[in-house]
């Protein structure tokens, strides 16, 4: 399932994240960036009811559940139907965790050593954030030039419009919430997704 995932979301390009506490906006935006074709999303956890969105839609959807700090709520995430968790940290707890039950762990870095660390700690794809206020597409490349084998995925703030940028700079895979969905009807999220699959 790693190396499924890692390779599915290199393919996809674009990683949606989801934040919200209403669990109905987490099950329609789901279906809206489905629709566009995007398969492979986190949704935050941004309160218990958020379990039950993901319970929910992980039938048809690749769900990551994101902001996972303790194992408690990885072990939540597990058992309503997360394929992956997802954390602003790297903790080795969650690198336990994801061993014992096989499902992917995105580790957050900011620093190079960090990064570093979570790829010595066999963690697939490690996530770089806050990527806007460390520095943009060029923090990527200057991370990545000495550690090639890095797979990276920036996280924090990005645009739609910056996505093939951070490409272009290294990373794998790029992490876009707000820009996303914020302000825009279900319909419109699908029109946004398909166009920014057509500009990648």
């Amino acid at each position: 399932m790693n190396e499924n995932l890692i390779n599915s979301l290199a393919e996809q390009k674009i990683f949606p994240i989801i934040r919200s506490n209403d669990p109905d906006v987490v099950v329609n935006t789901v279906e809206a960036i489905l629709k566009g074709g995007l398969e492979i999303m986190e949704v935050n956890v941004e309160s218990p009811l958020i379990y039950d969105a993901i319970n929910s839609v992980s039938k048809h959807a690749k769900i990551c559940a994101g902001g996972i700090i303790t194992s408690m709520q990885a072990h939540a995430a597990i058992m309503a139907g997360a394929k992956c968790i997802s954390s602003p940290i790297f903790h080795m707890n969650l690198v336990k965790l994801s061993k014992d039950k096989k499902i992917p762990y995105i580790a957050g870095t900011s620093t190079a050593n960090e990064a570093y660390e979570a790829w010595k700690a066999r963690i697939p794809l490690v996530k770089i954030y806050p990527i806007t206020a460390l520095g943009g597409p060029l923090y990527i490349e200057d991370l990545r030039r000495p550690m090639p084998f890095l797979n990276v995925m920036p996280q924090g703030n990005v645009k739609l419009s910056e996505v093939k940028s951070y490409i272009n700079a290294g990373a794998t895979a790029v992490g876009v919430g707000r820009d996303l969905y914020e302000g825009f009807s279900y319909s419109e999220i699908t029109e946004r997704v398909k166009e920014a699959i057509a500009m990648l």
